[in-house]
């Protein structure tokens, strides 16, 4: 099956840690990367999607972090 992840956070280096673990996790991009002005904040927000293929059933329990 194929789980999806959307990542979200601050336009930090700590954002481009989360995808990096990700991706060193086996997840892959999808798509462009997104970016908005957080005007409540007064920060930039980024958002990347990421893909795994994994065996077994999909089940909405399943932590997709820990994929």
């Amino acid at each position: 099956m194929r789980l999806y992840r959307f990542l979200t956070g601050d336009d930090t280096s700590a954002f481009c840690h989360k995808v990096s673990a990700a991706l060193a996790k086996g997840w892959e991009l999808y798509g462009e990367p997104s970016y908005a002005f957080d005007a409540s904040n007064g920060v930039m927000r980024c958002g990347q999607a990421v893909i795994k293929e994994v065996v077994g059933e999909y089940s909405p329990d399943l932590k997709l972090g820990e994929q």
